[in-house]
């Protein structure tokens, strides 16, 4: 049985976990507010882009661009989008199985990486897994120009033949306690991606000074944007996965304070009655020998 110096020390050792847990939640939250605000401001656009392009590639009979170009797929890349930190329950995991399993259903096809995020890519680099490009670091300070970036890596990789096509896996984030783990085709550009599924009315626009010309405007300006969208939804996914595990680190704390704190009572007042004890038998022990 554990002695009652043990159990207090373990009991305050358990106490300053519960701080830090408290103090990463809050944080947490802080970082959620303001992730979920960028997020509501680019999805309006991002969702408006898709459907404005959908729309031109139903009335354009043919438009010839090598980002719709759609080849036998050999090569593929799948991008990774992971957390660069832990401590966020099952956010990473669930990313890297599914990334495997996108891997292991398509044997036919020869697929490299490119990891977003530190914890895929110290997974994947310590396993027989092609590595094509890593991007480090990227949530620590989130800039439209580093998604432009990535963007233009993997048009380059498409447009050149490198790859025949280009895939993402990603959290989505749906609430505190919810992400939607999605794996979404980039690269090639086909109608039946850009299709918003609505049905009926459909807007009819005048396009100055061309329907061709603003498709191919409009192509890369999509990719950037929907990429650009993709990382914050992954990072508001990740803040509230992280939110939702230090809340429950700090419940499961509270519950095992008070585990100890009773265990620790018992033996107190255990070694109070054995003194007692000891004390009332040694005082015995003088009367009769008296």
């Amino acid at each position: 049985m554990a002695t009652l110096r043990e159990i207090k020390r373990r009991i305050g050792s358990i106490k300053s976990t519960q701080q830090i847990t408290k103090a990463m939640k809050m944080v947490a939250a802080a970082k959620l507010r303001r992730a979920q605000e960028n997020i509501f401001a680019v999805r309006p656009y991002a969702y408006k882009v898709r459907e404005l392009i959908g729309d031109l590639m139903e009335q354009i009979e043919f438009f010839d661009d090598p980002l719709l170009e759609e080849r036998p797929v050999e090569r593929a890349l799948l991008v990774v989008v992971t957390a660069d930190r832990g401590l966020c329950g099952a956010f990473n995991s669930n990313i890297i199985r599914r990334a495997i399993r996108e891997i292991e259903i398509h044997p036919q096809i020869e697929t490299w990486l490119v990891t977003v995020g530190k914890k895929g890519n110290d997974f994947f680099a310590k396993r027989d897994y092609r590595i094509e490009n890593s991007y480090l670091d990227v949530f620590n300070n989130l800039q439209f120009d580093r998604a432009k970036a990535i963007v233009n890596y993997l048009i380059e990789a498409f447009v050149s033949g490198k790859v025949d096509q280009v895939k993402i896996v990603y959290n989505e984030f749906k609430s505190v306690i919810q992400q939607n783990l999605v794996v979404e085709q980039f690269l090639p550009i086909t109608r039946q991606h850009m299709a918003s599924g609505e049905s009926g009315y459909r807007t009819d626009y005048i396009y100055e000074p061309s329907k061709e010309a603003i498709l191919k405007a409009l192509l890369p300006k999509h990719l950037n944007v929907q990429f650009w969208r993709v990382l914050l939804e992954s990072f508001a996914a990740e803040q509230g996965a992280r939110m939702t595990a230090m809340e429950n680190a700090t419940d499961n704390a509270t519950e095992l304070i008070y585990e100890l704190t009773l265990q620790y009572n018992k033996a107190r007042q255990a070694a109070i009655t054995k003194e007692i004890s000891e004390i009332v038998g040694g005082a015995e022990a003088l009367k009769s020998s008296g």
